[in-house]
């Protein structure tokens, strides 16, 4: 990457919309498969490295119960974006982060029941950056997300960790 291609691609936009495959219980309850979207903003301070903020929900209904979550929140961290071998278009990415959530769980009718409130977790993830034309990029990743946060419900407190794998193909725009 030159120079003067580095100086005027400083800032991305990306919307990526993605799988999650969970990797324990909601508490003693099996959760099924969840699908979710983020949205970010990125800013490259160097050739290679970068960092983002963004927004993010997920939703995950729980099994055999009339009970679902959302996790929502923010995330930010790093990302590395470095060409393979000698291709102007094709890249691969690493990410590593955080996440600043919450986890509402409501029931079969949609109301609410508890809201955990807002706590940090990590996230990680590498993938492909594939270079569209006109700063236009497609991004398949796979990733992985931990939270732990407290639920009640009536008088019962009980720590829950929202642990998953995603799969997402997101679409960048840098400017």
């Amino acid at each position: 990457m030159n120079g003067a291609l580095f100086s005027q691609e400083k800032w991305s936009v990306e919307v990526r919309p993605g799988v999650n495959l969970p990797t324990s219980d909601f508490g003693e309850a099996n959760i099924k498969t969840g699908f979710g979207f983020e949205a970010a903003i990125g800013y490259r301070f160097m050739e290679h490295l970068g960092a983002y903020v963004g927004w993010g929900y997920n939703n995950f209904k729980l099994e055999d119960s009339g009970f679902e979550f959302d996790e929502t929140g923010y995330t930010f961290g790093f990302q590395f974006i470095h060409p393979l071998g000698t291709s102007e278009k094709l890249s691969y990415l690493l990410r590593a982060g955080g996440i600043y959530n919450h986890i509402e769980l409501e029931n079969s009718d949609g109301d609410l029941v508890d809201d955990s409130g807002h706590g940090f977790g990590w996230e990680i993830g590498a993938g492909i950056n594939y270079e569209l034309g006109s700063n236009w990029h497609i991004r398949p990743q796979i990733g992985y997300r931990a939270l732990s946060r407290d639920i009640e419900l009536g008088e019962i407190t009980s720590n829950i960790d929202v642990n998953y794998v995603v799969f997402g193909v997101g679409i960048a725009k840098s400017f």
